[in-house]
């Protein structure tokens, strides 16, 4: 297991306009990976139907452009996650995985304990957007959209799609990974 790969992730999740007390559940994921000479290799973009609340709320579909029709013969998480495993295929390749801010690796662990799964491979995780805070020197975190702009690359695509964000940090990481020494984190 010599090659690293990184693997660029994001996830959507079902929302409400109201603060009501309804446990999220990941509808989107979209992500990138990325090889040691920071080239894109491949992309991974799936839906996934929510258990608990299946019901796309019109809020939801407003933010992420993600429909009702969209997630319907989408598979539950179980499923999904075995195919993102697949995807990134960790036990031949050491992985990295990244995300912008911390959303994304708590609902990965929240909607594993949901359905009973275990992910070992989420231990190896580096939150791209802390990281680039604080070598930027900020005392707040940076957005994507304005790290992106810091960097003189512009957001393409629609905003709040997973793959769309995916894409759009994988192009930040090939900008700042080397000057940032990313290459050598472990997660």
């Amino acid at each position: 297991m010599d090659q690293r790969h990184f693997i660029i992730y994001d996830l959507e999740a079902t929302c409400w306009r109201s603060r009501a007390p309804k446990q999220v559940e990941i509808i989107e994921i979209g992500a990138v990976k990325v090889d040691e000479n920071l080239e894109i290799i491949s992309e991974f973009c799936l839906f996934v139907r929510p258990l608990l609340h299946p019901e796309i709320s019109k809020f939801c579909t407003q933010l992420t452009s993600i429909t009702q029709h969209d997630i319907e013969g989408a598979p539950h998480f179980d499923e999904a996650v075995e195919a993102f495993e697949d995807w990134m295929n960790p036990s031949k390749v050491r992985t990295v995985l990244m995300s912008w801010g911390e959303f994304d690796k708590r609902q990965l662990l929240n909607d594993s304990r949901l359905h009973e799964m275990e992910l070992p491979w989420l231990r190896y995780h580096a939150c791209l957007q802390h990281h680039y805070s604080k070598w930027k020197e900020s005392k707040n975190q940076i957005g994507l959209k304005n790290a992106m702009e810091l960097e003189g690359l512009s957001y393409s695509g629609t905003q709040h799609r997973a793959i769309e964000d995916a894409r759009n940090m994988a192009r930040l990481f090939q900008v700042i990974a080397k000057p940032m020494d990313l290459l050598n984190l472990n997660g």
